[in-house]
């Protein structure tokens, strides 16, 4: 009886390693450098791209509140402290100081980094990896929505890195991180990349992130990422961590996005995008039955009287393509849209009812007031509210207006009482939806004291301006 069940065993053993349910893996042998004098390296690929790569520091002015200056002068404290009593300057600031890095895009000393590595700074300084020169840089614009920055340093002949075409990059590519993380100098970190169009990260307006295992760490910001030839294929971002430190999840910038940003700002000094004027979602599983094709942006709502709904677009026709690009979903269309400027004309193809349609007709403009535009308050930018500013700052679809995205220090935006992300929605009696409706109620009203109504985290609240 063993014996035959011996022999039953060996049998299914057999005929389940010759079946073909499984594919195995072809053969494969190790291999090492030919002689113990080889060394496998990477230093020449990244040699000449690391003189590109450079350390930015900043400084900015912060205010000391009026009671915390009092609470200080007061005898008490000043007899507890004693000789280590805390200094206070004749204007009641401080200067913090903040570390990240950036890379040379142009010999003449232009150099590519993020907004928020720079955001607000009163004086920037370079220095370059293996230089003893400190470099005093002017800012040459910025872009909050994708996190770009341009600066520049006076000189010539720098060393630059080299673009790549962003659009090759694959998964599984080897990539290095460059920058200046911990503010410790130059470092290289070594990775993958993991994965590709990634957005909805909630970390800036517009994303189309480069995601990669290559150590990113505070400091790296604004960094090259390169692929093992040294040519650029992102700026450095951002990690996704919950202790501060790298847990292999980087964000890089791709250099497509990065190089159209930057050469618009050195150009211009400023980012003016086109607009469609529509609300878009995705082609879900559900959708896909109703429609032709299987990709696309599908419009769920149009602002009346802009540029998609004076075209004759309506809501639930599927954008298949732009100018001839294919539009995979909701992001890719809103990143090709805000690649071009206001006032170009772009070909559309469309699917309504199954059928394919193709027009042709001028983009918009997504305009912003910035400081002593519009006539309406100095220091204080303001932006219309979308669907992504909705989804970021969590503001419910019933809340119009427009968004205060930023105050500046000691402008009259800041003494009247304005805060970042407060929502105008009315002037006097006039209701306030975009943009354009502050600049018609400004001309309207002339100069003198107005009340401006403000939603501030759901509650309405009263500022009088004088102008």
């Amino acid at each position: 009886m063993k014996k035959i069940i011996l022999v039953l065993l060996f049998l299914t053993a057999s005929l389940f390693a010759k079946s073909t349910l499984f594919s195995d893996a072809p053969a494969a042998k190790r291999v090492a450098p030919s002689n113990k004098e080889v060394i496998l390296s990477y230093y020449d690929s990244i040699k000449e791209v690391k003189k590109a790569v450079v350390n930015i520091s900043t400084s900015k002015k912060i205010k000391v509140s009026r009671e915390l200056e009092q609470f200080m002068e007061h005898p008490l404290f000043r007899q507890f402290f004693g000789d280590n009593m805390p200094k206070q300057n004749r204007q009641g600031r401080k200067r913090a100081h903040s570390l990240g890095s950036g890379v040379i895009v142009t010999q003449n000393g232009y150099i590519l980094t993020n907004n928020h590595v720079v955001a607000d700074a009163d004086e920037i300084f370079v220095t370059i990896n293996g230089n003893d020169e400190e470099y005093k840089a002017k800012l040459i614009g910025t872009d909050p929505k994708t996190d770009i920055a341009v600066i520049k340093i006076k000189g010539k002949n720098f060393t630059t890195a080299s673009f790549a075409d962003s659009s090759f990059v694959k998964e599984g590519d080897i990539v290095f991180a460059l920058g200046n993380p911990f503010g410790v100098g130059s470092s290289v970190t070594q990775g993958i990349v993991s994965a590709l169009n990634k957005s909805h990260v909630g970390i800036n307006q517009y994303e189309n992130f480069i995601q990669t295992d290559a150590s990113i760490n505070p400091g790296n910001s604004g960094g090259a990422l390169v692929d093992s030839r040294g040519a650029l294929i992102g700026i450095n971002s951002a990690i996704l961590s919950r202790s501060g430190g790298n847990n292999g999840i980087g964000f890089a910038i791709p250099s497509n996005m990065a190089k159209n940003i930057a050469t618009r700002l050195i150009n211009f000094g400023k980012i003016e995008r086109g607009y469609l004027g529509v609300s878009i979602s995705n082609l879900t599983k559900s959708l896909k039955s109703v429609y032709k094709n299987s990709h696309g942006a599908v419009i769920v709502d149009l602002v009346k009287g802009n540029s998609a709904d004076l075209a004759g677009l309506e809501r639930g026709d599927l954008i298949l393509s732009i100018d001839g690009k294919d539009i995979q979903g909701a992001n890719e269309l809103k990143n090709v849209v805000a690649s071009y400027q206001p006032n170009t004309t772009i070909d559309v193809t469309y699917e309504r009812a199954k059928k394919e349609h193709t027009i042709s007709f001028v983009l918009g403009n997504q305009d912003t007031i910035t400081e002593g535009n519009g006539n309406f308050i100095k220091g204080l930018k303001l932006t219309n509210l979308d669907d992504a500013l909705r989804a970021k700052l969590r503001i419910p679809s019933h809340i119009s207006g427009v968004i205060v995205s930023g105050v500046k220090l000691d402008s009259d935006a800041e003494k009247f009482g304005f805060f970042e992300n407060d929502i105008i929605v009315q002037i006097e009696d006039l209701e306030v939806n975009l943009l354009k409706d502050i600049k018609q109620i400004s001309k309207k009203l002339g100069s003198g004291a107005k009340r401006v109504y403000v939603n501030r985290n759901g509650y309405i609240v009263i500022i009088v301006i004088e102008n």
